[in-house]
């Protein structure tokens, strides 16, 4: 039996047990990515990239999703010729329980105070 052939728009994520703490608190540190993954959060399902408006260059927006994508924060895939973005939540809060809820109240406060 052969495997299915691997398309060239699969795009790579670790598996659940690759996902690492310091690799999630990395990925959270900088306010972009942690403003996409507050987005994410509050979305009932996926969100494409062009949802997002942020202050920076397509460039650099693409490079803040692939940091949390290969750090296992946020699971992407094509849809037509769209690249829609979910939270890994049930991942992370098998692996790091209660971490997520205390990130994104601890930002949504920061938020509140203007930071």
């Amino acid at each position: 039996m052969t495997s299915p052939a691997v398309s060239s728009r699969d795009l790579p994520h670790p598996v659940r047990d690759e996902i690492r703490l310091e690799g999630v608190l990395h990925a959270l540190s900088d306010p972009m990515r942690l403003r996409i993954v507050r987005e994410l959060a509050a979305a009932s399902g996926e969100l494409s990239c062009s949802h997002f408006d942020l202050p920076v260059t397509k460039s650099t927006t693409t490079h803040h999703f692939r940091v949390l994508r290969e750090s296992g924060v946020i699971r992407q895939v094509y849809r037509g010729t769209a690249k829609m973005n979910g939270l890994r939540r049930d991942d992370l809060d098998e692996l790091f329980p209660g971490l997520m809820d205390a990130l994104l109240d601890a930002a949504g406060r920061q938020a509140v105070r203007g930071g």
